[in-house]
């Protein structure tokens, strides 16, 4: 894992976020970059250097952000993009090669009641880059048991599971994982990639109505430091990713939650 980004939003939070992802960067041992996005059309162009004022004040932001945590040494640097946060971030992904997403289960939404907000719902939903979705107020310490739990085993690519392996490997971490039963699942679901297998210490099968119900069920069990989730069409957030809002009624963690792609990214 060699490259981190933090797409920071406007909450007075963000710092903590931040602090975080700089925390987890430095015991990997990674760079980190801090994702700067604003947003001045063409239509503005009769004033002349607007673009380039914009972007000095958001950089200017961030600069305040920065200067309220421990960089732990770290040459925290930051990649700006004018338009779509999507964009950018697909963009920088291309240009630094992005191995992990850190952000805030809500980047600029203040309404308790939803655990993902429309900026960081559509980060993971449309981007395809692993994201570590981190609780507000959450301090990083090394992870040491980890929590995977699908509703169907099949991966088409061990490449996917590389960040939860990296994660595992760097802090020996103990590896479980939860096969939820849903309603409708078929016997080809039950058939768990050999590579998840060779990375777990255990694999729990359950039935429940939904896979949150089954996390639910396990979570007091196993007491993960990490809860490690694959979005798929066919999967845990299955109804969740139809969206990019989601209701703390319908999934919440209170630990740090990784969500891998089974597609290609």
């Amino acid at each position: 894992m060699n490259n981190i980004l933090v797409p920071l939003g406007t909450s007075p939070d963000s710092h903590e976020t931040l602090q975080y992802a700089v925390d987890f960067a430095s015991d990997f041992g990674a760079n980190i970059y801090i994702m700067d996005v604003f947003t001045v059309t063409s239509g503005t162009g009769s004033l002349g250097n607007i673009q380039e004022k914009v972007a000095q004040s958001s950089r200017e932001n961030i600069k305040g952000i920065v200067g309220r945590i421990d960089t732990k040494g770290l040459d925290v640097k930051i990649a700006s993009y004018n338009g779509d946060i999507v964009d950018g971030l697909l963009e920088i992904k291309k240009e630094l090669g992005i191995d992990l997403i850190v952000i805030a289960p809500r980047s600029n939404d203040i309404n308790e009641e939803y655990y993902l907000g429309n900026t960081s719902g559509r980060i993971i939903k449309q981007t395809n880059i692993p994201t570590l979705v981190v609780p507000k107020g959450t301090k990083y310490k090394p992870i040491k048991s980890i929590l995977t739990a699908f509703k169907s085993g099949i991966l088409k690519r061990s490449k996917i599971l590389h960040p939860l392996v990296a994660i595992m490997n760097k802090n020996n971490a103990e590896v479980n994982l939860l096969l939820v039963k849903t309603p409708g699942y078929s016997e080809e679901d039950l058939q768990v990639n050999t590579s998840l297998l060779d990375i777990s210490k255990n694999l729990t099968i359950s039935e429940n109505a939904t896979t949150y119900l089954g996390v639910l069920e396990h979570f007091r069990t196993t007491q993960p430091d990490l809860l490690c989730v694959f979005r798929r069409k066919r999967g845990f957030f299955k109804k969740l990713w139809e969206k990019s809002t989601v209701l703390k009624s319908e999934f919440f963690a209170p630990v740090p939650v990784l969500v891998l792609s089974v597609k290609k990214y």
